[in-house]
């Protein structure tokens, strides 16, 4: 018995053999379907990076032949759209899971009236998606971002439905929903994009000015940026994503509070 299981093994580490099944991959062989190729290639990415992903090293983790996955998505472009498709379906699935504190039906329904409160849970929710696959998320910016509206996947698409829906649903109107809603998803984008940037050059060194870099910039020329590097490079977390998004909230209601009274004024009558 002994040697049918080594004979057994030593088949399985010759050239062609599939790779090593992990206990984390039950499931992954069984039939393909499309949540499920863009599951094992999240899984990658997140695993060795954007450029180990392809076809063939996709269809090597499912064990499949790569041709068997150009049914689920006919490109390498297409693969990487359907990565940010996977983003915002966890993020559905994230919103889903955690309706906010309310527990009886009137409470959930006040909280969805609570519109600010709700911007922040989806903002806070879409950071910490991001944060757990920083390998993808440069794509929200790159492709996402980048292809006209009409041609994003349904997920984000649904995503952008469920943001202008609250914010008109609070009454704002369409133009001032819409200048909110660029706001609220540049903003969010923008500060985890920020927040997963390598600021420090040396994670080794002990010394904090080289730790940072300082020596390479010219103190005459960047005196403030020098003095500053320290706390740029710390990370805002939540914190800072809600400071920034309430900032950026009060600017709107303050600019829709002075429009009221002048849309209410009675104009002068004519002599």
């Amino acid at each position: 018995m002994a040697k049918d299981e080594a004979k057994a093994q030593k088949k399985d580490e010759g050239p062609g053999a599939r790779p090593a099944r992990r206990a984390s991959d039950r499931g992954h062989y069984g039939r393909l379907s499309r949540e499920r190729v863009l599951a094992s290639a999240l899984e990658l990415v997140d695993r060795e990076g954007l450029s180990a992903l392809s076809m063939r090293r996709l269809g090597a983790e499912l064990g499949v032949e790569a041709m068997a996955l150009y049914r689920y998505a006919a490109s390498k472009d297409a693969l990487l759209d359907g990565l940010v498709e996977a983003l915002y379906l966890e993020l559905e699935g994230r919103l889903a899971a955690d309706p906010g504190p309310g527990t009886t039906a009137a409470e959930a329904q006040a909280q969805a009236s609570a519109w600010r409160a709700e911007l922040h849970r989806i903002a806070r929710a879409t950071y910490e998606v991001c944060l757990a696959h920083p390998q993808v998320m440069p794509l929200l910016s790159t492709r996402m971002l980048a292809v006209p509206l009409a041609r994003r996947p349904l997920a984000v698409l649904r995503h952008h439905e469920r943001v202008l829906a609250l914010l008109q649903g609070a009454g704002l109107d369409e133009a001032r929903s819409s200048a909110v809603f660029r706001a609220f998803t540049g903003w969010v984008l923008g500060y985890v994009s920020v927040e997963l940037q390598a600021m420090v050059d040396n994670p080794e060194e002990s010394d904090p000015a080289f730790r940072l870099g300082l020596h390479r910039m010219p103190p005459q020329e960047l005196p403030r940026l020098r003095e500053t590097a320290a706390t740029l490079a710390e990370q805002g977390g939540p914190e800072g994503l809600a400071a920034g998004l309430d900032a950026l909230l009060e600017r709107f209601i303050r600019a829709e509070e002075e429009q009221e009274p002048r849309q209410n004024r009675t104009p002068p009558s004519r002599p």
